[in-house]
């Protein structure tokens, strides 16, 4: 008699994904690698617009740094979990060393996911819940296709911005004030 065995893939920590080097756009969800395709021109468009007025307020009030897209962040330990948002904020409180070249441990107070065309919403949903479950005080899920961006707060609210709301009070970025438009320039 034969006994089938079933083959498990072997997990993937986050010190091997970053030995790896530049082997393309991925995240580790849960030790399991996932390989995403390059973000298009608006994509790109829409989270530079974030990331340049974040960048910029951040830096004249000293209040911690800004990521571009990509920077990796541990949020589980075994199995291990990477996230990479398009744009992140790290208060000043919580930086690393200058020198850090390792992902950093910890979700980034906040956390911007600008939508790709091929995104679905429980993926969507599920990384929301990784960002918030590991400390970030505030997640933007950015649309282009609709021009909205929702918030959604380690205080359980979420709330929808669109034409020419202002995305103000965020308890992540203090003072930060951002018309929901200027990311769609």
């Amino acid at each position: 008699m034969t006994r089938a065995t079933a083959t498990r893939a072997r997990l993937i920590t986050a010190d091997e994904l970053q030995a790896m080097g530049d082997i393309g756009r991925c995240e580790l969800i849960r030790g399991q690698l996932n390989m995403m395709s390059p973000a298009g021109y608006r994509h790109g468009n829409v989270a530079g617009n974030i990331h340049a007025l974040l960048w910029n307020y951040v830096k004249k009030h000293k209040l911690g740094n800004v990521l571009a897209a990509e920077s990796g962040f541990v949020l589980e330990s075994d199995p291990d979990t990477v996230r990479a948002p398009d744009v992140a904020f790290i208060r000043k409180d919580r930086l690393p060393g200058a020198d850090h070249v390792k992902f950093f441990k910890g979700a980034p107070d906040l956390a911007v996911e600008v939508l790709s065309p091929e995104d679905r919403l429980a993926q969507i949903v599920r990384k929301v819940g990784d960002w918030l479950s590991a400390g970030a005080q505030s997640v933007w899920v950015v649309n282009p296709k609709t021009n909205t961006i929702t918030v959604y707060r380690d205080d359980q609210t979420i709330a929808i911005f669109q034409d020419d709301d202002t995305i103000k009070n965020d308890p992540a970025v203090p003072g930060f004030k951002m018309k929901v438009e200027q990311a769609f320039e």
